[in-house]
C-alpha cells in the first residue's frame, strides 16, 4: 500500500525496443504507436521508442510523436556512444538521435573490459573518452541523459577499477541516471544488491572528491550537493536465470531509483524484468510509489493489450496478470477462499484489475459448482439434487475427455441443461462434410452441408471452407443467420486440438477447444470424440449456442431495465 510518503520509483518501459528484440515478434510502425499511448495511460513516466537511424520504422515512429505528443510519459531515444576513433559532433548516428527531437536520451557504453578490447576492438582509455565525448555533446544540445552502462555487472565483478571509471566518466559528462545493466542475466540476487550498494558508495565519494558539471536543470529525482548534481542508480535485468524481476528488486531494496523493464517480460533470448510483476510487487508490497492506484488497476488490461497488439498469446500463468493468476481449482481452497479470499490469495485481484476465477474440474468440490454457478447468475441450492447432479455430471464427462477448466461456456450450458432451462434456440438434425483433395494443388476444398430445425421449420444448407471444420462452421452461420442476425458479429478466434490417448494411433479420442468472440466478449467450449469432425462439431455448435444465450441475456436485461 503506498501513501502520500512513499517513496517515489521511476519505471522506464523498453518494450517498444528490447521487447521487440525477442525472437517471433515484430512490430509497426502503428502497433508502437498504439503501445506507446496505452503505456502513457498506464502512468509509465520513460518510454523507449528505439534507436532512431537504426531503420526507418524508427525514424518514422518518432517523427508521429512529435506531431501527436503522449501526455504524460517522456519517450527517450536510445543510442550507443560514439564510435572509435571519431568526434560526437560528426557522427551521423548522432543527427538521427537529435532529430528525434526527444528531451532525453538513453546512451549505453562498455563496462566490461572484455567488450571493450574484443567486442569495439579499441583501447580502454579511448571507450572513455566515447563515453564522455558522446554525452558532453548531446548535452551541449540540449538533451538529457540517462546512461546504460552495459554488461556492468559482469564487468564489474571481472575487472571492478575499470568498471567505475565508465561511471566517473559519465558522471563528470553531465549523465542524470547511471542506470547498471544485467545484459547477460547471470547475476544472483545478492551479487545485484552488494555492487549497487558498492556503486552507491562510490558515487558518494567522487561527489565528495571531484567538481562535477553545475546543472541547472537537474531532473526531480536527483539529488544537490551544493552546486553538484548526484545521478540516481537504475537497474536493467535480464531474465536468463530467471532472476530479472528478483535483480530487479535487490536492486531497489540496495537504492537504485529506476526501474527499467518491458510489459510481460518481452526481450531478447529469455526476456527482461516484467513491468507487469514488478510494479505491483514494488507498489502494493514494497510500499514504494510507482503509479496511481487507480493506473495499476489497469495493469491486467495493459498487459493483454500489448499482446494482443504484438499478436502473441498472453501467458495464462503470469503473476498477477494471467488468467490463471486467482484462479482456485481444488474444492477445499475454493471453500476457503469463498469464506474469506486471504486464505489463498496474496493480494485483492481487483487491485492489479484481475479478477477471481473458480475452476470447474474432475477435482472440484461442491464449492466449486456452487461458486462457478453464482459467478454466472445461477444460484444452486447445496441441499437441493440438482448441485451434486452437476457435479456428477461434470466428473462422468471429465473422464471422458472433456475439459471445463478452459470451457466455462459449455459448463455454463450442462447446467442449465441439468436445470432443465437450457433454450433451444436450434436443432442441429445431421451434417455431411466432403472434401477434395487434388493432386498438384497446395491447398484442399471442402464443402459442408447441414440440416437443422429452428422453431419447427427445418432448413438445409451447405457452403464451402478451406478445410471441414471451416467449412462446417460456415454452413451453421448460413443457416442460421436468417433466424439470429447477430450470429454475422460472431467470430471464431480460436481452435486448438489435443490427442487424449495417442497410443491408439488414429483411432484415438480428440478433444476440440474453440474459442468464439463477439467484439465484446469471448467464450470457449469443447467436444470430445474419436471422430475429430464430430468433435469440432460439438464445440463450434455449442459455441454458437453459447453466442445467441449471451444476446438474448444481453436484451433481456436492457428490457428489465427499460
Amino acid at each position: 500500500m503506498t501513501t502520500n510518503s512513499s517513496p517515489q520509483l521511476w519505471l522506464y518501459d523498453t518494450t517498444l525496443r528490447d521487447g521487440t528484440q525477442r525472437e517471433g515478434l515484430s512490430v509497426s510502425i502503428e502497433d508502437k504507436l498504439r503501445i506507446a499511448k496505452r503505456l502513457d495511460q498506464l502512468g509509465i513516466p520513460f518510454i523507449e521508442g528505439g534507436w532512431p537511424g537504426a531503420n526507418p520504422k524508427d525514424v518514422q515512429f518518432f517523427w508521429q510523436l512529435q506531431e501527436d505528443p503522449l501526455k504524460q510519459a517522456e519517450i527517450v531515444a536510445f543510442c550507443s556512444t560514439r564510435r572509435p576513433n571519431s568526434t560526437a559532433a560528426t557522427e551521423p548516428m548522432l543527427q538521427a538521435i537529435l532529430a528525434a527531437g526527444t528531451r532525453w536520451v538513453t546512451i549505453f557504453g562498455k563496462s566490461w573490459d572484455l567488450h571493450v578490447t574484443t567486442g569495439l576492438n579499441t583501447t580502454l582509455e579511448e571507450n572513455l573518452a566515447m563515453i564522455c565525448d558522446t554525452i558532453e555533446y548531446l548535452r551541449s544540445q540540449g538533451r538529457r541523459i540517462i546512461y546504460d552502462a552495459e554488461h556492468w555487472f559482469d564487468g564489474y565483478k571481472h575487472n571492478p577499477d575499470y568498471a567505475l571509471q565508465t561511471l566517473d566518466a559519465a558522471i563528470a559528462s553531465g549523465a542524470e541516471w547511471l542506470v547498471l545493466c544485467d545484459t547477460n542475466g547471470g547475476t544472483l540476487p545478492h551479487e545485484i544488491s552488494q555492487i549497487v550498494q558498492d556503486v552507491s558508495s562510490h558515487l558518494s565519494f567522487v561527489i565528495c572528491q571531484e567538481p562535477m558539471m553545475k546543472d541547472i536543470d537537474a531532473p526531480e529525482a536527483s539529488r544537490r550537493v551544493g552546486e553538484r548534481t548526484i545521478p540516481q542508480i537504475g537497474i536493467h535485468t535480464h531474465n536468463d536465470s530467471e532472476m530479472a524481476v528478483a535483480n530487479a528488486i535487490a536492486a531497489v531494496m540496495a537504492g537504485a531509483k529506476m526501474v527499467q523493464g518491458t510489459i510481460n517480460g518481452y526481450g531478447e533470448r529469455c526476456g527482461n524484468a516484467n513491468l507487469c510483476s514488478l510494479i505491483p510487487n514494488l507498489q502494493l508490497k514494497a510500499g514504494y510509489s510507482c503509479i496511481t492506484e487507480d493506473q495499476l488497476t489497469q495493469l491486467t488490461e495493459a498487459s493483454r493489450f500489448v499482446s494482443e497488439v504484438v499478436n502473441l498469446a498472453p501467458d495464462e500463468h503470469a503473476p498477477f496478470v494471467g488468467r490463471s493468476a486467482f484462479a482456485h481449482k481444488g474444492g477445499i481452497h475454493v471453500s476457503a477462499v469463498e469464506r474469506n479470499p486471504l486464505t489463498y490469495e496474496h493480494i485483492q485481484p481487483e487491485q492489479v484489475g484481475n479478477h477471481r476465477r473458480i475452476v470447474i474440474s474432475e477435482q472440484s468440490g461442491l464449492s466449486n459448482v456452487l461458486a462457478k454457478a453464482r459467478s454466472f447468475g445461477i444460484e444452486l441450492d447445496h441441499q437441493k439434487a440438482e448441485a451434486r447432479e452437476i457435479l456428477q455430471r461434470l466428473k462422468d464427462l471429465e473422464s471422458e475427455g472433456f475439459q471445463f477448466e478452459a470451457a466455462e461456456a459449455s459448463f455454463v450450458l450442462l447446467m442449465h441443461e441439468a436445470l432443465g432451462g437450457r433454450q433451444k434456440f436450434f436443432e442441429v438434425k445431421g451434417f455431411q462434410v466432403h472434401c477434395d483433395l487434388i493432386e498438384g494443388k497446395e491447398t484442399s476444398n471442402a464443402l459442408a452441408t447441414v440440416k437443422i430445425a429452428v422453431d419447427g421449420k427445418n432448413i438445409l444448407e451447405a457452403a464451402e471452407g478451406n478445410g471441414p471444420v471451416a467449412a462446417l462452421d460456415a454452413a451453421l452461420r448460413k443457416a442460421l443467420v436468417n433466424f439470429y442476425p447477430q450470429i454475422a458479429t460472431f467470430d471464431l478466434t480460436d481452435y486448438k486440438v489435443r490427442i487424449l490417448n495417442g497410443h491408439t494411433g488414429t483411432a484415438a479420442k480428440t478433444r476440440v477447444l474453440v474459442e468464439s468472440g463477439n467484439g465484446r466478449q469471448r467464450w470457449t467450449t469443447v467436444g470430445v470424440s474419436t471422430n475429430i469432425l464430430e468433435a469440432s462439431y460439438q464445440a463450434v455448435v455449442e459455441g454458437l449456442e453459447y453466442g445467441l444465450l449471451l444476446h438474448s441475456q444481453a436484451e433481456a436485461a436492457v428490457k428489465a431495465s427499460s
